[in-house]
């Protein structure tokens, strides 16, 4: 919390005199508006970012009730993690989970401000448009690499260019490429790139 009474003090002493209580209130509110504008907006997941995760983690596996069933990961040599929904994994999620369409929202709803916050984490006080956040998150959602890939430490730099390449190189699952990694990449990058 900012120490106001240095403020009052040189303001008195610019004055010559003590303030009215009328005074204080205008200056308080002046100052609560000058800390606002410089405090810097809490970082949300947009629209873009939202819809290109559950783009590329669908909500798989719908029964013939509508509801979805839990299924191994098919680009994994064990199956792990198991998933549902839109790519929700966890303890909770094993063979036989069944849940309904709100349960799968509400659980990337949940999920997903972890991802967001880890990310703004990650990113400390790094410029960064809304489109790099959205592609970011969209990264570490699937990744789970936001605090060890290069691409995180080259934006923090200013390296937009070099950290918007750095995506390609997440392509691979258990050795081999995966051709849907490869393009989801790619659609990251690119929003990544946008102004």
């Amino acid at each position: 919390m900012l120490n106001r009474e240095p403020i009052f003090d040189e303001v008195r002493r610019m004055l010559g005199r003590g303030f009215a209580q009328s005074e204080v209130a205008r200056l308080d509110e002046a100052i609560d508006r000058a800390l606002n504008q410089t405090a810097p907006p809490p970082r949300q997941l947009g629209l873009a970012g939202r819809a290109l995760i559950r783009k590329w983690e669908g909500c798989a596996k719908r029964r013939s009730d509508g509801r979805f069933e839990a299924y191994p990961d098919p680009g994994s040599a064990d199956g792990m993690p198991w998933t549902i929904g839109w790519g929700s994994t966890g303890p909770d999620i094993r063979g036989g989970v069944i849940w309904t369409q709100a349960e799968c929202d509400a659980r990337f709803d949940r999920d997903i401000l972890k991802y967001v916050n880890e990310v703004a984490q990650a990113l400390g006080d790094a410029p960064t448009t809304a489109n790099q956040f959205d592609a970011l998150v969209s990264f570490h959602y699937n990744t789970g690499a936001i605090d060890r890939a290069s691409l995180t430490r080259l934006h923090r730099q200013g390296r937009f260019a070099e950290a918007q390449g750095e995506f390609g190189k997440w392509v691979h699952n258990n050795g081999p490429v995966l051709a849907g990694l490869e393009k989801r990449r790619a659609e990251e990058a690119a929003l990544y790139g946008e102004a």
